[in-house]
Parts: C-alpha cells; structure tokens; sequence
C-alpha cells in the first residue's frame, strides 16, 4: 500500500474525490474496496493499493482556484473523469466487492484486450475495474508504439 509522506523526489497520484458524506465514502473505500484509512477527518485519505483516494466535502470557490466549485457529480451518468483499477483476477473481485456491497453497472464484459466493469461510489463517480487479456501481456494501442 502506499505510505505517507510522499517521496521525497517524483511524484505520488492521488484522486480527489467530493463527497456529501465523507463518513459514507470512507466506509466504500475501505471495506468495499479494501483500502486503509491513513488519515481521517476532513478530508479522509484512504491507502488503495499504491494510490491514495482523497474525500473531501465541496465546497466554493477558493484563492487558488478562484472560479471553481466541487460538488458530486450532478449527473451521474454523464462523466467527464474517471478511476480506473486494473486488477489480476476480475471475475474474483466483481465476486468479492460484490458480496461487500459494491453494485456494479454490468457483469465484467469482455472487449479485444480486456475484460471491464463499472462500479459507482456513494457519490456516484464512476469506476472502471479492469483485467488485460492480451496473450502477451503487453499491449499498447496503435498510435503509442
């Protein structure tokens, strides 16, 4: 799992995610997802995997981002954004996140070099859970060689 503090060279991602309950959130992350929390309060940090998952309240604008507002998304099922969690076994996490309480969009679907699903947090961001199935583990769409 990842570890506070950063690095001290690099860089560490981290998703932000807004939340209505942060309380409600931090109980997905972890026991649905499996994360741990590192720091609670406001905002929560939850360790997943090597990433780290931000929730915080929104909120208005502020000085260094004077013209922004964070809110949950207004329409879930319009998304501009995404987590997208690449796993080893998908058919053993759908079954496991799913007896957690995790309600997925669709069973794991499979498309040409993956096998996919959708999941969404309390908040309704959306989730991708994913396994790649390219026979030689390597690859890389077209435009990336």
């Amino acid at each position: 799992m990842a570890e506070l503090p950063p690095p001290p060279e690099g860089i560490v991602v981290t998703h932000f995610i807004v939340s209505d309950d942060v309380e409600r959130s931090r109980r997905f992350y972890t026991e649905v997802l499996g994360g741990r929390v590192v720091f609670s309060g406001a905002p929560t940090v939850v360790a997943l995997s090597n990433s780290w998952i931000v929730i915080n309240l929104g909120g208005g604008p502020t000085d260094d981002k004077p013209t922004v507002l964070l809110e949950t998304p207004p329409d879930p099922d319009r998304v501009s954004s995404f987590l997208n969690i690449r796993v080893k076994d998908i058919k053993a996490v759908y079954a496991d996140w799913s007896a957690r309480g995790a309600q997925f969009l669709t069973p794991p679907k499979q498309h040409q070099y993956e096998i996919r699903c959708y999941i969404r947090d309390p908040d309704g961001h959306l989730i991708e859970v994913g396994q790649t199935t390219d026979p030689d583990g390597d690859w890389l769409p077209a435009q990336w060689s």
